[in-house]
């Protein structure tokens, strides 16, 4: 009777260890959860990094888009362009 109770407590202890100990299922899956964002963040910068590329490419090589930069970004005109400018 004795060993039956010890073999159900040790049993009990290996399970809770199992469950909620480190490395335990609980904490497997809250690494899976961090795993997946990490994933997703990953995704993201390599998408951000691929836009860069394409910009800086573009500024090198593609004329039109040079100009389209310099105008917008910079405020610069061409010879002959008319400038208005607000009265505030």
């Amino acid at each position: 009777m004795r060993i039956g109770r010890y073999a159900i407590a040790l049993a009990l202890f290996i399970g809770a260890m199992m469950a909620f100990g480190n490395r335990g299922l609980i904490d497997n899956l809250e690494l899976r959860k961090q795993l997946q964002s990490l994933v997703r963040a990953n995704q993201d910068i390599d998408n951000e990094n691929k836009q860069l590329r394409k910009t800086a490419y573009s500024l090198r090589s593609d004329l039109q888009y040079i100009e389209m930069v310099a105008r917008k970004d910079l405020e610069l005109v061409r010879k002959g362009d008319l400038v208005y400018r607000d009265a505030r």
